[in-house]
């Protein structure tokens, strides 16, 4: 891989922009002619040219032949080349974590999910999590001096612009990107929010045809949105947009994490699920994880989850519960922006029916009728994937693109 070119990116070099915007073409775009890529530029054929036999030389592009059209000459077909790097992508989650490396291309080279990990906002958290990335590159049997950037998701307040995150290893002045570069001997680290990762993942990999206009809604633990404009992820001024989840909706006094009252997420998350859960076994219902509960035992989100889908009774009324009261929230944010999509993810949102039912009933009932026609309503294609999956196209994008 030449470096030299990354180093040119950095210093914005004109030549070096050039490259840069024909390697996002690719990205966003796969293969394509160099006629296609001059007019998507609007360059000369001549200057396209001589630019990919440049990247061609450098290893960043390859000639895939001629693509077969009808009459005339047979153009050639250009694409990244999949051996010139590669990109790791972490999901932190609450207790564990998901790793995968892919190559310049896009393809997953590999992928460890669930390795077991405890979130915690402490030091020895953060050193654990360096730990875990550093036996997974070890493991790893490409060369390590491609390895071009690793990108770790976190909840919460994240600016992927300045590296800094405001909610978790929050220990220094300096930004956490530059800590954690330190602590995995050098190697470039980007940070970025969890769920625009996963918006970012279902965009590029998942169950995103044409559209260009998207929420992702993240229903895990807690509640957040991911939003995509025109085709770019919208991160707001300091990367903050997209807390939909302390909205003040509700009159209830529960205290949010976030230390505000009445926050969406404390009636419509996988934490709320979790809280009227223990509530009402301890009120008397029974559901399959009633033991568990009544002997003060952990249940995770997971095992909520596993007991609707064996028809847990209990369970499943909580989550058609939970999917109404984000239905008419979803509702008023297709008013607002009018999106081509809705896609529904998150760890809540392998239920699947039990919860996409109730949302689409309240999103058409509470939503102007003339605007969510214009609005597809989908599942999670990655599901427990999209995170990682994201991490790992922003570790890429992320070197060749400021969205």
């Amino acid at each position: 891989m030449n470096i030299q070119l990354l180093q040119e990116i950095e210093k914005g070099t004109k030549s070096a922009l050039i490259k840069k915007n024909i390697i996002n073409y690719y990205i966003q775009n796969g293969s394509s002619t160099i006629t296609e890529l001059s007019k998507e530029l609007d360059l000369s054929v001549p200057t396209v040219t001589k630019f990919i036999a440049e990247m061609c030389e450098d290893g960043y592009i390859n000639d895939y032949g001629k693509l077969e059209t009808t009459g005339g000459r047979y153009p050639n077909l250009y694409g990244l080349n999949p051996e010139s790097g590669y990109f790791i992508g972490v999901d932190v989650k609450q207790s564990a974590i998901n790793i995968g490396l892919i190559n310049f291309k896009g393809d997953m080279v590999d992928l460890k999910m669930s390795l077991p990990y405890q979130m915690q906002n402490t030091p020895e958290a953060m050193n654990k999590l360096c730990e875990l990335i550093l036996s997974f590159i070890d493991k790893q049997t490409v060369d390590k001096n491609k390895i071009l950037n690793v990108n770790v998701n976190i909840s919460g307040r994240v600016n992927p612009e300045s590296g800094y995150s405001y909610s978790l290893f929050y220990f220094e002045e300096r930004p956490l990107a530059e800590i954690l570069s330190e602590k995995l001997n050098g190697y470039k680290v980007t940070i970025d929010n969890d769920t625009r990762a996963m918006t970012y993942g279902e965009y590029l990999s998942g169950c995103v045809n044409s559209e260009k206009n998207i929420i992702f809604v993240n229903v895990s633990w807690g509640l957040a949105i991911g939003i995509i404009i025109d085709g770019k992820v919208y991160t707001g001024k300091s990367g903050f947009a997209g807390e939909f989840g302390h909205m003040k909706i509700y009159d209830n006094e529960i205290l949010c994490h976030c230390g505000k009252k009445g926050c969406l997420e404390t009636e419509a998350s996988g934490l709320a699920m979790h809280r009227r859960l223990f509530e009402q076994v301890r009120n008397g219902a029974s559901s399959l994880l009633s033991k568990k509960i009544q002997k003060d035992e952990s249940v995770t989100l997971d095992e909520i989850i596993g007991a609707i889908n064996k028809e847990d009774v209990l369970c499943i009324d909580l989550v058609e519960e939970i999917g109404q009261k984000l239905g008419e929230q979803i509702a008023s944010l297709i008013n607002i922006f009018n999106p081509e999509m809705v896609i529904i993810g998150g760890t809540v949102s392998m239920t699947e029916d039990y919860i996409m039912q109730p949302i689409k009933t309240a999103i058409r009932k509470y939503s102007l009728n003339l605007v969510n026609k214009d609005s597809t309503i989908a599942i999670s294609k990655l599901k427990d994937k999209a995170g990682v999956v994201g991490a790992c196209l922003l570790a890429r994008t992320r070197l060749f693109e400021i969205y």
